[in-house]
This record gives structure tokens, sequence and C-alpha cells, in this order.
């Protein structure tokens, strides 16, 4: 029977999103993600790999938010000019000939063929095959692409993973690979690990670092001095990763986004050179 104090309880209050044009000195119109957020208590301009983001307080008017990224649009078009300096580039069916993978990149060589699939050749320093049917449209490609990390992630992992379950209570019941926008893992109550699948374009010292991280969470499910000293016995240089990401992972994160991103540049449908 639900609690009938909790039904006369204040509504919780939600967040609300929409989106306003901001046009910079240079002449450039960028859209503005305007989040107006309850938890907030100042408004706060910031950009990432998703773009320019504009939150504001519940009781901050639309008109003093806007204000308040003119008055600051010289910084927002530095980080933007800086964000692009730092992302990867987009995937060019027949054109692009390195794809990254690992902290580096992998040659690339495109072909035509019934299927759209993305293979790596057996030798060691074999180029990674694209193969793109006539018919392909960018959705297609970039489910191909997806589907070639992950299966590259799940090699990894499972490379891995059986040197660290002998110290575990219980063996993880599965791993799931997804895009998240700030963690990098995270361990579910049934014993199920979720992976960033952005970490197959890191450095595998760093990939491997995330998985004993989660890993450990199936012995200490807080972030205690013991959980520390449990991730410290497997990764002795943890906080170097841990570094790493707070130097790379804006741009991993992006770089995967955009190699992925079936809006963007990707496209395909004649089998030839654009």
């Amino acid at each position: 029977m639900p609690n009938p104090f909790r039904l006369l309880g204040p509504k919780p209050r939600t967040i609300k999103r929409d989106a306003f044009e901001l046009v910079l000195d240079d002449g450039r119109a960028i859209e503005v993600q305007r989040v107006r957020d309850p938890r907030a208590r100042r408004i706060k301009l910031s950009v990432d790999e998703r773009g320019a983001r504009l939150t504001l307080p519940t009781r901050a008017s639309k008109v003093t938010g806007e204000r308040f990224a003119v008055e600051h649009r010289d910084w927002l078009a530095l980080q933007i000019q800086r964000h692009a300096l730092d992302a990867m580039p987009r995937l060019q069916p027949f054109q692009s000939d390195r794809l990254p993978l690992r902290g580096g990149e992998v040659p690339l060589r495109w072909q035509t063929g019934r299927l759209c699939m993305v293979q790596r050749e057996a030798r060691d320093d074999a180029a990674t095959v694209f193969t793109v049917s006539a018919r392909a449209g960018s959705a297609a490609i970039a489910r191909a692409l997806r589907d070639f990390y992950e299966a590259e992630a799940r090699a990894d992992v499972g490379r891995w993973l059986p040197r660290y379950l002998g110290g575990l209570p219980r063996p993880p019941r599965r791993f799931r690979f997804k895009q998240m926008s700030s963690q990098w893992g995270s361990l579910a109550p049934d014993g199920s690990v979720a992976l960033d699948l952005s970490l197959v374009l890191a450095r595998p010292s760093a990939f491997e670092y995330v998985l004993v991280h989660e890993l450990c969470h199936l012995i200490r499910p807080d972030h205690s001095r013991m959980f520390w000293r449990e991730v410290e016995s497997r990764c002795p240089r943890w906080r170097d990763e841990r570094d790493y990401f707070r130097t790379e992972g804006r741009r991993l994160k992006a770089g995967l986004r955009a190699l992925l991103d079936a809006g963007g540049d990707i496209s395909a449908g004649t089998g030839k050179p654009g």
C-alpha cells in the first residue's frame, strides 16, 4: 500500500531543457543548451564534447541567462576552439586511412562488399578493413564501427579478467558496453559491470584500471580506504591512470561520439570516394 503522506508531499522539481541561438563576435551562430536545474545555485556557462551549456537556477530568468552568455561569449568561443583542436577527426568513408584504437591509431583500408562490417586482418601489422555495401547509409556504417569497437573491448576484458577472478568473492554476472556521459564504469547490484565503450580508445593500462576498479566493488561497494587498498594491490599505478583520464577523458568520449555520430560526416552509397 502506498504511503499516504508521501502522496501529499510536494512533487520533485524536474530539470527543464531547451536551447537558444547565440551569435559570436566572428559572426558564427551556435546553439546553446539551456538547462534549468533546481539544484543550481548560480548561473553557469560550460562547454564539453556535447557543446555549449547554460545552467540556470530555478528563479533566474531566460533574459538574465542569455545576457550572461553574451557577456562571456569571448570565453565561450575560446573553449569551443579548444575542444575542436582536441577532438578526434570524424570518419570519412574511403578517405580516412587511420582508425583510433587503444591509445593510438591502426591502418584502415576500405572495400565494397555485400555487408557492412569492420574486421582486423590476421597479421599483427595488417590493416583494419572496413567493408561497406553499396547501399549502406550512415547509420549502418556507425553500427558496424560500434560492433567492431565492442568486440575489441570484449577481447581486452577477456584477456585481463582471468588474472583477477581468484581474489573476488564472485565473478561478474556479465559485461555491458555503452556510451556514458561522465562515468567510465559501474557495478549493478546483480553483479553486472557496465563499461564506457570509449575505453577501447584509451591506452590499455587505463582501460584495465577501470576494469580493476569495478571488480574491486565486488569486494567493497564503497570508496573507503579498504576499497582503494584492494585497487592498489591489483593496480599499483592507479593514480597515474586516474590522472590520464582527467587529462584525456573528454577527448576520448568526444572522439567516440564523433566516430559513431550517424548524423555527422559519415556517409556512403556509391562505394566510391566522394
